[in-house]
């Protein structure tokens, strides 16, 4: 355990390294901050941070740079995290507020934080394993086409055209409408298949082939509509970023979608939020950047999560602020849809 002293010239050697990309020496530490004791004593705690892992020489005669379990320690010992400015609060409800659907929602958020961080953004789309049954529409297209639409509490909505149907007519619609919503509203989809188990029962004889049809098509949806879905925007922000790996290696580990949602993890509290640094994270495309994410959701209901992609070497503070306010903002629109 680092005492206190050791612990501020780490989270000064930590800063001066972010703000100024370059290693960070005895004398320009005591020069910048008040650390209360004298340059040979930095140098002295300097000596001891890089001998228990902390911090590294670059090269010869070349000041310190944090190593990943320097950052770890950092973003561990982090009293707050830094609060956005008014203007960058205002800037997140004009930007956001404006949104009219899912889709939008995302796409306005993944750009919003990629700008506010100016690091590469991620945002999942929720899982429909974690949405429920808001309303089933059934729109009549003609005498043998519906249209049925599915919409979840999370704002997803899934749209599909179902052709050659027997004669439809708006009385057997509205009745077929009717029966589902009430079997299925605030249910979650995970709970659709058995809820519909009995539907066939439950309709006119002379109904139950489009009935069948209507319910082989929902089903269908459901089960197409299970892959998980990752947006980003800001991968242009890659090339004012500096790794250890190549630019190559960290582009070609974003295409994966699958490794990003593994790295996301499991969407959990949504007022969680997680660091990795480094080698911590398991990809090896991505073990010279650091991804900050939370999760977003309804109240206590956590329905996907968002983040960041970016160097080691970034401001975690002001990073995790911002990853933690749109998460929070963006469940706060959900709740509100």
């Amino acid at each position: 355990m680092l005492d206190d002293r050791k612990l501020a010239v780490l989270r000064a050697i930590v800063e001066d390294y972010v703000s100024t990309k370059e290693p960070v020496g005895s004398k320009a530490l005591s020069d910048r901050h008040t650390l209360g004791v004298s340059p040979a004593t930095i140098r002295n705690e300097m000596v001891a941070l890089e001998e228990e892992g902390y911090i590294t020489q670059p090269h010869t005669s070349a000041g310190r740079i944090p190593t990943d379990k320097g950052y770890r320690l950092f973003v561990d010992r982090l009293s707050t995290v830094k609060p956005l400015s008014a203007a960058e609060r205002r800037a997140i409800e004009t930007f956001l507020g404006g949104a009219v659907d899912l889709d939008e929602i995302v796409t306005r958020t993944v750009r919003l934080l990629a700008q506010l961080t100016r690091q590469v953004a991620i945002v999942q789309y929720p899982s429909l394993t974690r949405s429920a049954v808001q309303h089933v529409e059934l729109v009549p297209l003609g005498p043998q086409r519906v249209m049925m639409v599915l919409i979840t509490d999370t704002g997803r909505v899934e749209q599909r055209v179902i052709d050659h149907l027997d004669w439809v007519d708006d009385d057997s619609v509205e009745n077929l409408r009717t029966l589902l919503n009430r079997l299925l509203v605030g249910k979650w989809l995970t709970d659709v298949p058995p809820a519909l188990a009995d539907v066939p029962t439950l309709v006119p004889s002379d109904e139950r082939r489009m009935a069948a049809s209507v319910l082989s098509v929902l089903l269908e949806s459901l089960v197409e509509s299970r892959e998980e879905k990752i947006v980003l925007a800001g991968t242009a922000n890659l090339a004012a970023m500096d790794f250890s790996a190549s630019l190559r290696e960290v582009l070609e580990a974003l295409e994966e979608n699958v490794v990003l949602i593994r790295l996301l993890g499991e969407a959990g509290d949504p007022s969680s939020l997680t660091v990795r640094i480094g080698e911590e994270n398991s990809h090896e495309g991505f073990r010279s950047t650091s991804i900050v994410s939370a999760g977003y959701g309804i109240g206590d209901h956590s329905l996907a999560k968002l983040g960041v992609v970016g160097p080691t070497r970034m401001d975690y503070p002001g990073t995790m602020g911002a990853v933690r306010a749109v998460a929070r903002y963006v469940g706060t629109i959900l709740a509100g849809q």
